[in-house]
């Protein structure tokens, strides 16, 4: 490998952190995003559920792509789409094309972590060793150096079209230059048979119920934590904000400590323990009605998840029945699927019962990460081509 360009794992690691801030800038001016155009609580839910469908609907043709064409090339085109969409978002006259602008952003961020999850396997079978959880953990610290950027932008009452042209202006001269590097993605013949919409087959779909738990589990986190140190802690403004940001913190150093623990315990022991642990958070936040015991749970789901997604991402990768772009795609469909649709189910079932009995809830799903964790260990490598 030439010394004039980036190693492979630091253009993955600039592809991780580049998907990551434009998504973490993109969340910060949601309220920004509302006053412009004056939304509704119910148009902005429409206009999130537009972004979700479009990465939704990107995932199984990503994959393809990604097995055709090579993981490597299709994540660069697809960074490119990604950084266009972000500024279309902050150009957008009106809510129609704010929802077409949405829906690319939400194709761009989609495909891009179907392609570069499967550049990142690529890099990961070379080395011959566990490193996917470090890309995960680039991917953390973009959203939240996004975040940060929307936050200073907020304080600085920066309009939404210029700090996103900024963001993306910024993204792209910094990450653009170390993605560029040299690697030839394994590229596999068209398949003529079986349908572009698949969900996950055989081992898969217990990859994919691995998946789906953490991403209901990280959905929650997201949407409701705040909600649930407000109402059952009874919580001030500042102290609900608390939740997410333990976890968020603590997913992060989790990340970059997974793949030293995958390496010394193997990727199941490290999932079984990370279902129990996801399961003991949600456990302890809902036991007690105090503010430390609360964000001690928090605490405790961040260490529980961190792992799942990658470990997932990485047995898809390596599943031998299916090429990896498809069978990561497969996989991301139901993670994807179950953090866009699982903050709505838990706000159904805490509607009927408490929130308390929905945070219980996700958390007997988080040990069904750990009753599963043993196909996680069964996958043969994969012969590059």
């Amino acid at each position: 490998m030439s010394k004039s360009f980036p190693s492979p794992r630091l253009a993955v690691s600039a592809a991780f952190a580049l998907n990551g801030i434009l998504l973490g800038a993109w969340a910060s001016r949601v309220p920004a995003v509302v006053d412009r155009f004056d939304l509704s609580e119910g148009t902005l839910g429409l206009l999130l559920l537009v972004m979700g469908i479009g990465a939704l609907v990107s995932f199984p043709l990503a994959g393809r792509l990604a097995d055709r064409l090579g993981a490597f090339p299709v994540t660069k085109v697809l960074a490119g789409v990604y950084l266009v969409s972000i500024v279309a978002i902050g150009l957008a006259p009106d809510t129609t094309v704010l929802a077409m602008a949405l829906f690319l952003f939400g194709v761009g961020h989609g495909a891009m972590d179907v392609t570069m999850n499967s550049w990142a396997a690529e890099v990961e079978r070379h080395s011959g060793r566990s490193i996917m959880s470090s890309f995960h953990a680039m991917w953390s610290l973009g959203a939240g150096l996004g975040a940060a950027g929307g936050w200073l932008a907020s304080r600085q009452a920066l309009p939404i079209d210029a700090h996103f042209a900024v963001t993306a202006l910024v993204a792209l001269v910094i990450f653009g230059p170390l993605m560029h590097t040299r690697w030839t993605s394994a590229r596999t013949a068209p398949q003529a048979k079986g349908p572009v919409f698949a969900l996950p087959r055989g081992a898969l779909v217990l990859v994919g119920l691995i998946a789906m738990g953490a991403g209901l589990g990280e959905g929650a986190a997201a949407d409701w934590s705040a909600v649930f140190l407000a109402d059952v802690i009874q919580a001030t403004p500042s102290q609900a904000a608390l939740g997410y940001a333990v976890f968020s913190v603590t997913m992060v150093a989790m990340r970059l400590n997974v793949d030293r623990l995958i390496t010394r315990f193997g990727a199941v022991t490290v999932a079984r323990f990370s279902g129990l642990t996801a399961a003991a958070g949600y456990l302890l936040a809902t036991a007690f009605a105090t503010l430390p015991t609360a964000l001690a749970g928090f605490v405790l789901m961040g260490l529980g998840y961190a792992a799942v997604i990658p470990l997932a991402f990485s047995r898809a990768a390596a599943d031998p029945e299916v090429p990896p772009g498809q069978a990561i795609a497969s996989v991301a469909t139901l993670g994807y699927g179950a953090m866009l649709m699982g903050p709505p189910t838990i706000g159904f079932v805490a509607e009927a019962t408490s929130l308390r009995a929905s945070f219980l809830m996700v958390g007997c799903v988080a040990l069904m990460i750990a009753a599963l964790a043993p196909v996680l260990g069964r996958a043969t490598r994969r012969a590059t081509a």
